[in-house]
């Protein structure tokens, strides 16, 4: 019988949550620009913004909060399935020392005994896959929370600054943007303080 491998184990638990901490991962050298100074595009007289995304979920509240609460479920699982894992694999361990020393009286005994173990493998990958959907799942529901509140928060805060378009950038998806058009700081700390009057 094979050994089991903790490593797709985690591979698929980091992946179930890299959409999530991708742009949450704590940065302490994040250079956040000066609120914006209104500099209308010249095509058209349009007013244009925009706000870092990685900026923001560095430093929103209410991503921190949820980040690190799905980290804390990520380690839950690892610790359940590297549990669960050493647990079949002393299993088999043990099954291949009977069999080596004849320990079982007759080869259905034998069988009988690889067939519970094989079922308890395939428990564990149900298992496995059922926490990964799980986290999956929560990992969803946390973006479209984040996204509803950042824009709840935009639609109000655009009644008074009346721009025209609010861009997100992201990594290099901008090649050039005049800082002025940058409105990180002010989002990140108007957020903070709606979520900071939430939570009092």
């Amino acid at each position: 019988m094979k050994k089991i491998h903790l490593l797709s184990v985690a591979t698929a638990v980091c992946a179930t949550i890299f959409s999530f901490t991708q742009c949450t991962n704590d940065n302490s050298n994040t250079q956040v620009a000066q609120p914006a100074v209104t500099a209308p595009v010249a095509n058209g007289g349009l007013k244009i913004a925009y706000v870092d995304i990685d900026s923001l979920f560095n430093n929103y509240k209410l991503s921190l909060t949820m980040n690190k609460e799905m980290l804390r479920k990520d380690e839950d699982i690892r610790m359940k399935l590297n549990e669960k894992a050493r647990a079949i694999q002393a299993d088999i361990e043990d099954f291949q020392n009977k069999l080596a020393n004849n320990v079982y009286a007759t080869r259905q005994r034998a069988e009988e005994e690889q067939a519970r173990i094989m079922k308890r493998q395939e428990d564990y990958k149900v298992y496995e896959q059922r926490l990964v959907n799980e986290l999956a799942t929560e990992t969803q529901k946390n973006n479209v929370v984040l996204r509803d509140s950042i824009n709840s928060f935009l639609k109000d805060f655009n009644a008074q600054r009346n721009y025209d378009l609010i861009i997100s950038r992201v990594g290099d998806n901008l090649l050039y943007a005049n800082d002025a058009l940058d409105i990180t700081q002010e989002v990140i700390e108007g957020l903070n303080n709606r979520y900071n009057a939430e939570e009092d």
